[in-house]
């Protein structure tokens, strides 16, 4: 494989490892903020899970950036320009929210501050996030001054349609996992709650994905024609989304539980992400900010590449094992979820 490609697909499958974390991290927020104020059990299912994960998702935050600067250190000038408001945006908004995490199990007296931070940051950052994506098809950078139009981004039907898909796939997929967490936890009612989200936010997320395709010809002729070109990854995707949303619907071996098999449909759903990204990605090569940067252009030199390559191979022969036994201790030991 070529070197700027292996290099794009490690920064992709950050960004796609992130985008699912940060989903699932954001949307609890969310949910935590809306069930707590309602002083119900999801709220506590919300962020009994919220509480020790928050880190985790900020690692990977960390990794794609150096990754990037690390792999592509000629591309770091336009997107230093392109990103300078909303990434800042997003550091202040993640200094916030993390500032509150911090000191929430220490300062009882601001915890219904807390659930509304958490809340409302849950929706801000994931927006800024998602206006990145319009922002690297172009149209939306001065070729002169090499600036942002601030206004034309934030008026513009594309990046509204990028936010509406980017907001409904962080509470789908939020709540498709605390769907599985409740089950896990023995909780039947917080299961029903959040499989009735799933069950609505499923074909809006749907409807808002192909409303985004349509609108991308506005500024991305080009990208809106390749994705059409790999449509048969998008099939494939449609295909996952089908069998995960019915399996909401398909009775438990356990005669005591509701209908669904929340594992399953997120999994599944997970499938649906990772197809749909892999075509995102392989559509819009060989550009990484469209029309004057380019992955080869832009790709570190191949000693420095091959150094990088075995300190990520290290460095992630190190992270998965921890990563692992995080997940035995806080998403499947009966002992945290059922706070013994």
């Amino acid at each position: 494989m070529d070197e700027a490609i292996l290099a794009i697909s490690l920064v992709w499958l950050f960004v796609f490892i992130y985008a699912i974390l940060g989903s699932v991290d954001f949307g609890t927020g969310f949910w935590g903020m809306v069930y707590t104020r309602k002083g119900a059990q999801a709220g506590s299912i919300a962020n009994r899970f919220l509480s020790p994960t928050w880190e985790v998702t900020n690692v990977f935050l960390v990794l794609l950036v150096v990754t990037l600067v690390a792999f592509f250190p000629a591309a770091i000038y336009s997107f230093g320009m392109a990103l300078l408001i909303p990434g800042s945006l997003v550091l202040i908004l993640l200094t916030i929210r993390s500032t509150f995490m911090v000191f929430h199990h220490s300062v009882q007296r601001f915890r219904n501050t807390l659930d509304i931070v958490s809340g409302v940051t849950g929706v801000l950052i994931p927006s800024l996030l998602v206006s990145v994506l319009p922002i690297l098809t172009g149209g939306f950078i001065d070729p002169e001054t090499r600036t942002l139009r601030i206004g034309k981004l934030f008026t513009s039907p594309v990046t509204c349609a990028y936010l509406a898909f980017g907001l409904s796939s962080e509470l789908f997929l939020s709540a498709a996992f605390l769907a599985d967490y409740s089950r896990e936890a023995d909780n039947e009612s917080t299961y029903r709650v959040f499989r009735r989200h799933v069950v609505w936010l499923g074909p809006l997320t749907l409807a808002t994905a192909v409303l985004t395709t349509f609108l991308m010809g506005r500024e991305a002729v080009w990208l809106r024609d390749r994705l059409l070109e790999e449509r048969l990854w998008f099939f494939l995707s449609f295909a996952a989304f089908l069998i995960g949303y019915l399996a909401l619907f398909w009775k438990s071996r356990d005669p005591g539980k509701s209908r669904g098999l929340p594992r399953l449909s997120f999994t599944l759903f997970i499938t649906q992400y990772a197809l749909a990204s892999f075509a995102y990605g392989r559509a819009h090569l060989p550009y990484l900010v469209y029309p004057d940067l380019t992955v080869a252009k832009s790709v570190t030199n191949p000693e420095m590449f091959r150094y990088l390559l075995v300190s990520y191979a290290i460095g992630l022969a190190i992270l998965v094992p921890g990563f692992y036994l995080f997940w035995r201790l806080f998403l499947k030991d009966k002992r945290y979820l059922h706070q013994r």
